[in-house]
């Protein structure tokens, strides 16, 4: 396994790799490892002949008083942690690299980003798909690796690759869940013992939405499941905010009102709550 640091070295070499028709399976992180990444690194490994992983803390999706300067961060453990999955390259540029003296191209895509995290977060899609299209352009991945957890995510990034003629494949893998049902995620270190044993309730709370809109046990009240979901968090004693509960079309991120004539749709339930000063995420994606 091999460290890139610049962009015009892993550009030549990624470019080569395409020359030599090699299959570039692509991973991009933020760093600070965890089964939920490996698990994408595998399966790219499946996919690809040659698997790149990204380690960069961007900057531009963090907006102010969040979490970027106490960011967890170890690039030692995370290239044991790639070299045991595996992995070929890790592309592990500096914030100069990627944003380098009078940088001033952003890119923004409309109306899926406003919503949910967007509402909350103004910005930080903006951020995200300016990185992310950065390191498409870098890496030239035939396939690009993405967990279900950041459902808003992926959306923006389809529908930039749509909108841009993005020449990569996006893969959706599950997301990765401890054993208590609770989605991995690098901010997971910052909860304290009474709020790691209370944030499981997040996923029971979906798997309880879950459970009620199933055929067999029917219900098309949004109002009444929300209700009944936030007491089953708010139940939990450091669960301190709920940002929000949502319904939505998986595919256009509309917000439901109702469930009649969903039927053959994907629905989206996803949430964001706040265990003091952390703040996580979660969602299922529903088959009706």
């Amino acid at each position: 396994m091999k460290i890139l640091k610049t962009v015009s070295q892993a550009q030549k070499l990624t470019s080569l790799f395409r020359v030599k028709g090699k299959v570039i399976g692509f991973v991009p992180t933020m760093g600070y490892l965890h089964e939920g990444h490996l698990s994408l690194i595998n399966a790219a490994r499946k996919k690809a002949d040659i698997v790149i992983v990204s380690i960069f803390v961007n900057p531009l999706q963090f907006g102010p008083g969040e979490d970027l300067k106490k960011y967890p961060r170890n690039i030692k453990r995370d290239e044991k942690l790639c070299r045991d999955a595996g992995v070929d390259y890790i592309f592990y540029p500096d914030v100069k690299q990627m944003y380098p003296e009078g940088y001033s191209t952003y890119v923004n895509i409309e109306k899926i980003s406003d919503g949910l995290e967007g509402s909350i977060r103004p910005g930080h899609f903006k951020g995200v798909a300016t990185i992310v299209l950065k390191l498409f352009n870098i890496v030239q991945p035939h396939y690009s690796f993405f967990g279900q957890k950041d459902a808003q995510q992926l959306s923006v990034l389809k529908k930039m690759t749509a909108d841009l003629n993005v020449n990569t494949k996006i893969i959706v893998c599950p997301t990765a869940r401890e054993q208590d049902g609770l989605a991995m995620s690098s901010r997971n270190i910052y909860l304290s013992k009474q709020q790691r044993a209370d944030a499981p309730y997040l996923y029971k709370a979906l798997e309880y939405a879950k459970r009620k809109i199933m055929p067999g046990n029917y219900n098309r009240d949004i109002d009444f499941l929300k209700g009944q979901m936030s007491k089953l968090i708010k139940s939990r004693v450091s669960a301190t905010k709920i940002d929000y509960i949502s319904f939505n079309d998986n595919t256009t991120l509309k917000e439901l009102n109702t469930l009649k004539n969903t039927q053959n749709r994907e629905i989206l339930i996803s949430l964001a709550v706040r265990f003091g000063s952390v703040r996580l995420i979660d969602n299922i994606v529903i088959k009706r």
